[in-house]
């Protein structure tokens, strides 16, 4: 006998700026080719806090209700009515976008790009800080039955790394440079270092971050504050800025060799001064990523292999009562790396 699925679900709802309710909100409709998925954990990421914080990153802008977050993994309990049923009870990781899947971007692969491109968690499409989210039936990726919900949910970010490192083009014996030791820069340097890397430099100015990122995937961490990058002249293959910050990255272009490549991840200002004529001499090619595109097959692998260590990265879990909590644990605990939510759980934090 098959359990009839819920109406209403409890959600954790941004109203307004630096104000989340915890409301008694519908379950989504779904599509003929969507998934229920029933969420069981979701990671906290910097946009998500950044949308909490001031209602707006770059030119989305935060207009009514809506459910933040985007990391997640659950368990598929119904599917619209082009969707196998043998799909009913598949563990999975979402791959948290809806494309339009007729553009050119999308017909060539680059779906990511796709104009009508709806993302989880930004306004005005809901996320997966609730009990139940619906995606697509190809973008909720089974998973191996080894796997925990919280590996699966980190997915999403260890996406935004493959994603980085694959426009970076690391290969076996490249030196990379990766400014930022946060959560994205930890993970860019164990993808680097699964792809083949030899030498992978971090640089961040705080000390546990650097102490984290060398036991994690950096073969060396550095101070920016104390360093002289003029040691790196011309040294590396390419570089990755996982901090936004226009002077982390700066400093680190003179260090790209000619020919190498500059990938920007971090999210800083609208505007950046560079060193145009030096990198014209050198053909560095410079580059942004906008989150992912077919990379959730490798970060699955990636994690199942144990080439990717995300379990070490959490260091929090929540339930949806204390969302606001979680969103600003990486501010107020200078310890904090990843901080999880878990629907199922309740309103008290646990490791």
């Amino acid at each position: 006998m098959t359990t009839p699925l819920p109406e209403h679900m409890t959600a954790s709802v941004l109203t307004e700026p630096k104000t989340i309710e915890l409301r008694n909100v519908p379950v989504p409709a779904l599509g003929r080719n969507q998934v229920l998925v029933k969420v069981e954990s979701v990671g906290v990421c910097g946009s998500d806090t950044h949308f909490y914080e001031t209602g707006s990153i770059g030119d989305i802008v935060v207009e009514g209700p809506v459910v933040l977050g985007h990391e997640s993994s659950g368990i598929i309990v119904a599917g619209g009515e082009d969707v196998a049923s043998s799909r009913i009870g598949t563990r999975v990781s979402v791959e948290p976008q809806t494309v339009c899947r007729r553009c050119e971007y999308c017909k060539r692969g680059s779906y990511h790009l796709c104009r009508a491109v709806e993302f989880y968690g930004a306004w005005p499409v809901d996320g997966s800080f609730a009990e139940y989210e619906v995606i697509d039936d190809d973008f909720a990726h089974e998973i191996p039955e080894e796997m925990s919900f919280d590996q699966a949910a980190m997915a999403e970010p260890v996406s935004v790394a493959v994603h980085a490192v694959r426009k970076a083009r690391v290969t076996q014996g490249a030196r990379v440079l990766i400014t930022g030791a946060g959560p994205i820069g930890v993970l860019n340097a164990q993808v680097a270092r699964a792809y083949g890397a030899s030498e992978i430099v971090i640089s961040d100015p705080v000390e546990n971050r650097r102490d984290f990122a060398e036991a994690h995937g950096a073969t060396r961490a550095v101070d920016p504050t104390q360093t002289d990058f003029a040691q790196f002249e011309e040294h590396f293959d390419c570089y990755i800025d996982a901090s936004g910050n226009a002077r982390a990255i700066d400093s680190a272009i003179p260090t790209i060799r000619p020919g190498g490549i500059a990938v920007l991840v971090g999210m800083g200002g609208n505007r950046l001064e560079l060193p145009i004529a030096l990198m014209q001499h050198r053909e560095i090619t410079l580059t942004g990523t906008f989150r992912y595109v077919n990379t959730w097959p490798d970060a699955i692998a990636l994690i199942a292999s144990g080439k990717v260590d995300v379990d070490s990265l959490i260091t929090g879990r929540y339930g949806l009562g204390d969302v606001e909590e979680a969103l600003l644990k990486a501010k107020t605990d200078p310890l904090a790396i990843k901080t999880m939510v878990i629907p199922g759980q309740g309103d008290t934090a646990r490791a």
